[in-house]
């Protein structure tokens, strides 16, 4: 690990962050102690470079800190990749436009990466119209990011030379934006990942942007490939809720082990399944580690990875997330109806990973 986890989450961040997680689903937004933490410690510009003052963190250490965070709240967690994944977009914008955002303490970013609208050419940029699901933090966000399919000026769709669609993304101002709740899902309630929309929306050519092309700063880690960016931040989460709920199963079994609940055959028998669903997560949360950091370091000493090594990057963190809700899946019996308590942290952390688990990312391996 390239950085101490201790040193960035003391004892107080971690003691806040799981007193205020049930506060946070109750109200469907994170708490507001909860946010200043994250304005403090730049968590919503993880990678924000230290150009435009972000403290320029590089995706090994992110991963890390992301897999920590979800360990001790999962929508905290998941709003803060979400948000700060959309935030690294700031090594393809316009850098005017970036540094006109961040003058704001409290700028987050908060999006889509479906292509949920349309982009229609004009003579200063281009007019927007389009509806986006599912933006985490979006209750608090003071930019929205979008992808769009470009429209010439009568409205007809562009396609490149292989015939596709020209999709580009672009850049909202929180004014800009109708937010749309409708959040209603079982787990991730505090991420309040409502959708928004624009109509009708004129914005001006530096508004628009691609990921992966036009780098517009000369900082490490901005031609990391956006897929396995996500891929693997989205796959930590995963890990981390999957940990925490292990470690509850485990406490609830054998307080209530303590109490003669259990005949000592039964006891034997949780033990040696808590013991191989440990193992089998720790095997997995080393082999994704491996694979990713070989990834980077390669990206490092040669300005590539082959497609071959993003290959197995997708799938170990595919893997790693399908591993994690099976091994949850399989000691939830064992936490008796304490695990279905809807009021309970550890029914919390069940919900969370499952709401968590269904990301089309994460879905195919």
């Amino acid at each position: 690990m390239d950085i101490n986890m201790k040193n960035i989450l003391t004892p107080e961040h971690r003691e806040l962050i799981r007193s205020l997680a049930a506060e946070s689903e109750k109200s469907g937004q994170l708490h507001p102690l909860l946010l200043d933490m994250a304005y403090q410690n730049n968590w919503f510009k993880l990678f924000v470079p230290k150009i435009y003052g972000g403290p320029g963190m590089k995706l090994p250490d992110i991963l890390r800190l992301e897999e920590e965070l979800a360990y001790l709240d999962g929508s905290l967690a998941w709003t803060i990749t979400l948000c700060s994944g959309a935030s690294w977009f700031t090594g393809f914008i316009d850098s005017l436009l970036v540094k006109d955002i961040l003058t704001d303490e409290k700028a987050c970013f908060a999006g889509s990466g479906a292509v949920g609208g349309t982009a229609r050419k004009n003579t200063s940029g281009y007019v927007v119209n389009g509806k986006w699901q599912y933006a985490s933090g979006a209750l608090h966000a003071t930019v929205f990011t979008a992808n769009c399919v470009l429209q010439d000026d009568n409205g007809n769709v562009l396609q490149d030379e292989g015939g596709n669609d020209i999709i580009k993304s672009f850049v909202f101002k929180k004014s800009e934006v109708q937010v749309l709740p409708g959040w209603s899902y079982i787990g991730m309630i505090a991420t309040g990942s409502h959708a928004f929309e624009v109509k009708e929306l004129e914005v001006p050519e530096n508004r628009s942007f691609v990921i992966n092309s036009n780098i517009q700063i000369t900082d490490e880690g901005f031609d990391y490939p956006f897929l396995q960016l996500a891929e693997t931040t989205l796959a930590v989460n995963s890990l981390g809720m999957a940990r925490h709920f292990i470690d509850l199963v485990e406490q609830h079994f054998f307080t209530r082990a303590a109490a003669k609940r259990y005949e000592p055959y039964q006891v034997s028998f949780f033990e040696n399944e808590l013991k191989e669903g440990k193992n089998e997560l720790h095997t997995s949360q080393d082999q994704f580690y491996k694979i990713f950091d070989d990834s980077w370091q390669r990206l490092r000493a040669h300005g590539i990875i082959d497609e071959s090594i993003l290959f197995k990057v997708s799938k170990s963190s595919r893997e790693l997330a399908h591993k994690a809700r099976s091994i949850v899946d399989r000691l939830y019996p064992y936490a008796g109806l304490e695990a279905a308590k809807k009021e309970t942290e550890m029914n919390r952390v069940w919900r969370d990973l499952h709401t968590a688990s269904q990301h089309a990312l994460l879905t195919f391996f």
